[in-house]
């Protein structure tokens, strides 16, 4: 399966605990006034890979603490990461994303449903430059929450980790 990436990093330390392979998908439609990441909005731009690539890459790091889904917008892609998400020995999964939560379990893309059951870890919510906090961990405004995913589905209410 194709994947469009705007870049990869192997043992990044920013973008959640520990070491993490961080994948930043190519596109996003929310265009956040001061995005960190403006150069991945663009859904023609980055690179083309194929899903069993990045997987292989992902595997070539067996000493990470997980893998992290960033962008651009990961969801805009949600078939492509929930590849990534079913190989054997990836885990520890944390996504951000510009959509909230409850948009997400709104989608009727399947796949966007899916993507969610296998992610730990959610930061979710679009970056506000009036909430901009410099000494926030993993985030870049104080509306973006951090969602315990997988207890968050089965409760079927929005379960909050302490940030």
């Amino acid at each position: 399966m194709q994947i469009r990436i705007a870049g990869l990093v192997p043992e990044s330390i920013v973008d959640g605990t520990g070491y993490r392979f961080a994948i930043f998908a190519q596109g996003c439609p929310h265009n956040c006034p001061s995005c960190h990441n403006p150069h991945t909005h663009d859904f023609s731009g980055g690179e083309l890979y194929d899903t069993d690539d990045i997987i292989a890459r992902v595997k070539s790091y067996p000493h990470n603490d997980g893998v992290t889904f960033t962008g651009g917008e990961p969801f805009c892609q949600p078939e492509a990461f929930l590849e990534i998400t079913k190989a054997p020995d990836i885990s520890n999964i944390w996504c951000f994303t510009g959509y909230n939560f409850e948009e997400l379990l709104a989608d009727k893309n399947p796949a966007v449903r899916a993507l969610l059951a296998r992610i730990d870890v959610l930061i979710d919510g679009r970056f506000v430059e009036a909430q901009f906090n410099h000494e926030l961990k993993f985030k870049g405004s104080k509306n973006q929450r951090f969602i315990d995913c997988k207890e968050s589905l089965k409760r079927g209410e929005v379960v909050l980790i302490e940030d």
